[in-house]
């Protein structure tokens, strides 16, 4: 048998995050030889989903800091807590980002017949966290209405605040055209929140429903990415049904599609080897010699690989916790015909939030309430991903949003949390490099929803390994292999 040593790679992809795994699912049909390489023993990579167990082992790695952009891990577990389910009823996803309908990735799964692979679940109301303003008062969730029905039928705002927002509705989606391009265009790089005070003279009330819908982790969104990401929003909506605008991958969010894709890999030809990552290297003019962890010495024309190195710049904090109730009444249509959400958004604004000590939440706090449809946890229960920038006392203001969470859904008895991990995510790079036969992929994002711009490097990647083949074939498009049913539902 041919030994490791013995080919000369066109590519050696080292990595099985997201990016990594889609340039193997569009080298699946390109005749290229192929050595897919993981230092983890697990798929995925910063887009992981884990059992509990896993999630303990990555834990154990990143206390020792072999898990590159993490830090500061830690798992709890409730010594009155009684309900876990067995460690492989769960799949904890280390990246929780829903997906917009008009999301270039959702064409891309489309044209490479990957999608057949991938279920998608919908993604349900946006929610505003109010605190209580006095002992009183209870604090409460209030749904974020984002469609022309659902700003006629609250009654959470004014009449006068529905003509202003359904005001802003209608420019968002002509926004690129004039005369309103020309409105927005001298407050391009001003935060949205002075936009929307100056020209549609909102309160802070609109104001934050707005900036929820961008799910900007500082809260401070330029006007240019604002109204784009809202039109994306609000363009999305009703795409593949009535009453949601965004979906969510089933099994694990990005872990998913990076597993399908790296199955696509491993199809067209690729070898795959999980618990193998590179020793060292030596760079030569066309190609690249690798030592692997596994004692082999390999020669490739290309490497691709991941930045793991941390920006300095500040990263995010994130508690993902198990309670052991299905919070049902988060997850109800909206819309007659609509499907039934796996997933609901709710947002703690800037300074709604305080610790014990007194310290106020600086920045909004976001949480992600998954079902057990999405298959991240058993029935009964619900998955809790929450994320907010970290700065001094992110640990304590994680801690908080879940405590007024849960008491904000609880009309009598309190649901019981089953599990808690933590972790710090660094910052890494966040442009991609291309430095003789070695290709960088940038780190990954920490956005709650789908960059498309993630996307670009994984192409430039492509061109550079198809080298002149790349001008006579087509990006990421595909004809069915022999033996797939057909299924046009999202032809």
């Amino acid at each position: 048998m041919e030994s490791l040593g013995d080919t000369l790679w066109d590519v050696v992809i080292s990595g099985t995050g997201l990016q990594q795994s889609l340039l193997a699912l569009a080298l699946s049909r390109s005749g290229k030889k192929i050595l897919h390489i993981d230092p983890n023993e697990f798929y995925g990579g910063s887009e992981a989903a884990f059992s509990l167990q896993d999630a303990k082992s990555w834990v154990t790695h990143a206390s020792n800091g072999s898990c590159g952009l993490v830090k500061s891990a830690s798992i709890a577990l409730p010594e009155d807590a009684t309900g876990l389910s067995p460690s492989r009823a769960y799949s904890l996803a280390l990246a929780p980002q829903l997906i917009h309908a008009r999301s270039a990735i959702l064409s891309q799964l489309v044209s490479s017949r990957a999608y057949r692979q991938v279920e998608f679940l919908a993604v349900g109301s946006f929610f505003i966290f109010s605190p209580s303003r006095d002992s009183a008062e209870a604090s409460g969730l209030t749904r974020i209405p984002s469609t022309r029905e659902e700003v006629f039928s609250t009654t959470a705002i004014s009449a006068k605040e529905k003509r202003l927002l359904m005001k802003f509705l209608k420019f968002v989606l002509d926004h690129e055209s004039s005369p309103h391009l020309e409105t927005w265009q001298e407050h391009a790089d001003s935060p949205l929140v002075d936009f929307l005070q100056k020209e549609f003279k909102m309160g802070g009330e609109l104001q934050t429903y707005i900036i929820t819908l961008t799910l900007s982790l500082d809260g401070q969104i330029n006007t240019r990415d604002g109204l784009a990401v809202i039109r994306r929003h609000l363009s999305s909506m009703g795409v593949y049904g009535p009453g949601f605008a965004a979906i969510y991958p089933k099994w694990g969010g990005l872990s998913e599609i990076a597993q399908v894709s790296c199955r696509a890999g491993a199809v067209g030809g690729a070898v795959y080897m999980l618990g193998t990552g590179i020793e060292t290297m030596e760079i030569a003019e066309d190609e690249v010699e690798l030592h692997l962890t596994s004692g082999d010495n390999i020669k490739t024309r290309m490497l691709v690989r991941a930045d793991d190195s941390p920006s300095g710049q500040t990263g995010v904090g994130r508690l993902v916790a198990v309670v052991g109730s299905p919070l049902t009444s988060l997850f109800e249509a909206t819309v007659e015909g609509a499907p039934r959400p796996a997933v609901a958004l709710i947002a703690f604004p800037a300074g709604s939030l305080s610790t014990a000590a007194g310290e106020e939440s600086a920045y909004p706090v976001y949480l992600s309430v998954h079902s057990s449809e999405t298959g991240e946890c058993p029935v009964g229960q619900s998955v809790l991903y929450l994320t907010t920038l970290a700065t001094g006392n992110v640990t304590g203001i994680l801690e908080r949003a879940l405590d007024a969470f849960i008491h904000a859904t609880s009309d009598s008895q309190a649901p019981q949390v089953l599990y808690r991990l933590q972790y710090e995510q660094l910052p890494g790079a966040d442009t991609a490099r291309a430095e003789g036969p070695i290709f960088t992929f940038p780190a990954p994002s920490p956005s709650l929803s789908f960059d498309d711009s993630v996307l670009e490097p994984v192409q430039e990647a492509w061109k550079k390994v198809m080298g002149e083949a790349a001008a006579e074939a087509e990006y990421m498009v595909f004809e069915d292999r022999e033996g797939a049913m057909d299924d046009d539902v999202y032809e």
